[in-house]
């Protein structure tokens, strides 16, 4: 455990009290608040003492001060959901950042370093939604993504873009979410939703990746596919570009002379070539021009539910990832974490743990 680290959190500790520097040496004791502000850049060490006592006087277990694999004060996330309340968001942002913060430890011990420096598109509130559209082709272009864009994006997101992403099985209503940390860059997917959706939330939450600074994201935004404040309608034309460029749309002829039934099945079987969902194709049809918006909102919503068609047909990609999971077994191998802390971390037996390194190809010598 780091002195900085440490200093960072009782940094954390402090602001969410509502404290000054000031008030908190003379809590603990401090002959000044110069002291404090040297603990919390990480220029003076704790004592052990000292320690003990902010724990005492500020109400926090000392694993606040001492689990490396804890966010505090360090993780901003943006949750993309529906209808879900405050409190199970916190639980779920909880666990998550243990996820985040066990990678973050532990892939630099390993050999797995973070990016030196972060991707960025020069996009702000103010750009124009053909702008988003223009970024997300690019985006395809530039990284090769193929003639089916949702099959690689996570791929380049991870071994590319050093970009953290997790499978997860999540809250009902919660699609996903992004979370920027100083050194690291995560975006969480609910693995159980239909794969149109996961690769749409991808997508979506990479842009506010690649958008951070210019336009930091809501902690908690709707799980919607069109609509919203203006930087969520730029975040899912970027998606839906990525997804749906307009050279591999262009492959599958006029849309606009179409009886409603011939639409709908088209819409469905382009969908699931690019495996999106039908509804983001329509309103990407509509964003080109190719589909006037009449005849979009007059489909049922309830016919294009779904894609028709099981896209998993052997079921949701496996928990978590194959980068992280090769990190907790180079870990594990290495002696830097024991194998029943990583089967706590990620809530599984042993046994389950070791079919979870199976599940990602990723040898770890684990004995039952």
């Amino acid at each position: 455990m780091t002195t900085g680290l440490i200093g960072k959190r009782i940094k954390a500790l402090r602001e969410e009290r509502g404290l000054s520097q000031e008030s908190l040496a003379n809590l603990l004791g401090f002959k000044d608040r110069q002291t404090v502000s040297a603990i919390e850049t990480g220029d003076r060490r704790v004592t052990a003492e000292e320690l003990l006592l902010a724990v005492e006087r500020l109400g926090a277990p000392l694993e606040y001060f001492t689990d490396p694999f804890l966010l505090a004060g360090e993780g901003r996330f943006s949750w993309r959901q529906t209808a879900v309340e405050v409190e199970r968001l916190e639980a779920c942002e909880q666990s998550a950042g243990r996820w985040i913060g066990a990678y973050r430890t532990l892939a630099p011990r390993v050999g797995y370093e973070t990016p030196l420096m972060r991707r960025a598109l020069g996009l702000t509130r103010h750009a124009r939604f053909e702008d988003a559209m223009v970024a997300g082709e690019r985006f395809v272009t530039e990284f090769d993504l193929g003639e089916v864009p949702a099959v690689r994006l996570m791929e380049v997101m991870e071994r590319e873009l050093g970009i953290l992403v997790l499978m997860i099985d999540t809250e009902h209503g919660i699609s996903g979410a992004a979370c920027r940390l100083p050194e690291l860059d995560a975006v969480l997917i609910a693995r159980r939703e239909v794969v149109g959706r996961r690769h749409f939330d991808l997508a979506h939450e990479l842009f506010h990746i690649l958008t951070w600074d210019a336009m930091p994201p809501e902690h908690s935004e709707d799980a919607i596919e069109t609509g919203g404040n203006r930087a969520e309608q730029l975040t899912n034309n970027f998606a839906a570009a990525v997804l749906m460029p307009t050279a591999i749309l262009a492959r599958f002829g006029s849309w606009s002379d179409l009886a409603e039934d011939k639409l709908i099945q088209k819409l469905h079987t382009v969908a699931n070539e690019l495996r999106v969902t039908a509804s983001a194709l329509r309103w990407r049809l509509v964003a080109l021009g190719e589909l006037k918006p009449a005849v979009a909102r007059s489909l049922p919503d309830a016919a294009l539910r779904n894609n028709r068609l099981k896209l998993d047909e052997n079921g949701p990609p496996a928990p978590f990832s194959r980068p992280f999971m090769e990190v907790l077994g180079l870990a594990i191998e290495r002696g830097f974490v024991s194998v029943r802390s990583v089967a706590g971390l990620l809530d599984q037996n042993v046994e389950d743990l070791v079919d979870l390194f199976a599940a990602h190809d990723v040898q770890c010598a684990i004995e039952l």
